[in-house]
């Protein structure tokens, strides 16, 4: 099971230098992964709101193992051809050390979409997130791109040079748990991030259902679960998980907590006893 780190980038650590640094730390402490939340704001208290893509440029340039990647990036508010253009650049730039999470993003806890004119329509953004990921493969192909879709066209557009992992950068696809189209969309990808899981026993229920639909997963798939200071993982990898990331409430994360927790290094998960 590996370990990474799952951070916001609000107030003192919207600055890119501060969040390089910790990923630096985190490599050398012996974590496996460094991964973002994609906002573009929050509500109050934070005031200060990083950008995601200059903080993952910082991480690729200042580390030299450590996977890290956007978690999630709501896809239907971003251009596909864009996106195309930045995970290619990242993952050259880095090596090929980026894992891409991608959902549907949420309106309810900042208001990020309805006040910046975006789709708040939770069905619509699904088949805007769908035809982006189709755009995303096609593109890393360095073939030429040929889309017609409901909401994007791209005529004969060739994307190189090419991310440097094959046949694709890693896609992680988020959603709540519980619900079904996220885990349909994830069984087609790389990964799984369950959102808001209460119990290990829950996440046992998500990792035989995408067995059900994908046959058994092979170490090459990820399920990766969320967990709070003080959780043990044991559990949680007893049941599937293939990563942990430690987390904590948007409200009481600080440089200095994370950095103390860098330090500690990652937890080992307790194995469950056997009878």
């Amino acid at each position: 099971m590996r370990s990474g780190l799952f951070i916001p980038l609000f107030d003192a650590l919207a600055d890119p230098t501060v969040v390089a640094s910790l990923a630096r730390e985190a490599e050398e402490a012996g974590w496996d992964g460094f991964f973002l939340w994609d906002q573009i704001r929050w509500r109050q208290p934070v005031e200060d709101v990083g950008d995601t893509q200059v903080a993952l440029a910082a991480i690729a340039t200042g580390t030299e193992r450590i996977r890290f990647g956007p978690l999630i990036t709501p896809l239907a508010r971003r251009r596909p051809v864009k996106v195309a253009r930045e995970t290619a650049a990242l993952d050259v730039l880095s090596g090929g050390r980026l894992t891409l999470g991608v959902g549907l993003g949420s309106d309810r806890y900042a208001g990020e979409f309805s006040t910046t004119g975006e789709e708040v329509d939770d069905r619509r953004r699904a088949r805007m997130l769908d035809e982006s990921l189709a755009i995303l493969e096609a593109a890393w192909s360095g073939e030429p791109v040929h889309h017609r879709g409901e909401h994007y066209t791209v005529e004969g557009v060739r994307f190189l040079p090419r991310p440097v992992q094959r046949p694709r950068v890693p896609i992680w696809v988020g959603g709540l748990a519980g619900n079904t189209r996220p885990l349909r969309r994830a069984a087609r990808y790389d990964g799984f991030f369950p959102v808001n899981l209460d119990h290990p026993e829950e996440l046992a229920e998500i990792v035989d259902q995408l067995s059900v639909l994908r046959g058994p997963l092979h170490e090459t798939y990820d399920v990766i679960v969320e967990l709070e200071p003080g959780v043990d993982p044991g559990p949680y990898a007893d049941v599937g998980a293939t990563w942990w990331l430690l987390a904590w409430p948007s409200e009481s994360i600080s440089v200095d907590r994370l950095r103390g927790a860098i330090r500690d290094g990652p937890a080992t998960p307790t194995p469950t006893p056997t009878t």
